[in-house]
């Protein structure tokens, strides 16, 4: 069986494979294949208010991932419980927020200008998920300030 040690082994190597891709579309992908997409469209607007968007979009994401690595360092050394996690739990749901604020607006516009009622559709369907995943952040941020409760009392009873 896995012991606590060697999963976090594991997950901290997997977030810093996550991490190292997303700096690869940020600095590859997403801005060649914008690039490319607005030299062949004949409205190459789209170009710059989509960088922009799936830029933050992937900071958003990397903040989420350094925010999670510094947590489960927090959890092999048993200081989950503390206050100091809250600081990264508090990062961790402002940068889900922010890419959710960015991606409704993203949604807007397309809901204004999108002929194709699929487009506005699945925005629409991953703005529902977006907030489903930042409300159980909220929730486990609660479960989280009720454990480290829970653990305060506990090593002031022992």
């Amino acid at each position: 069986m896995l012991t606590t040690r060697r999963v976090v082994y594991l997950l901290r190597a997997l977030l810093v494979l996550a991490f190292l891709a997303i700096v690869l579309l940020q600095v590859m992908s997403v801005p060649g294949t914008l690039s490319y997409n607005a030299d062949q469209s004949e409205d190459p607007f789209w170009y710059w208010p989509l960088l922009v968007v799936l830029e933050t979009e992937l900071v958003c994401a990397q903040v989420v991932v350094v925010a999670t690595f510094q947590l489960l360092g927090m959890v092999q050394q048993d200081r989950i419980f503390s206050d100091s996690a809250f600081r990264w739990v508090d990062v961790i749901l402002a940068a889900m927020a922010l890419g959710w604020v960015v991606w409704a607006a993203l949604g807007a516009f397309v809901f204004a200008t999108s002929d194709d009622p699929g487009l506005p559709l699945v925005v629409s369907i991953l703005l529902l998920a977006g907030a489903v995943v930042v409300l159980l952040m909220l929730v486990m941020r609660t479960l989280l300030r009720q454990a480290t409760t829970l653990r305060t009392d506990m090593d002031a009873v022992i």
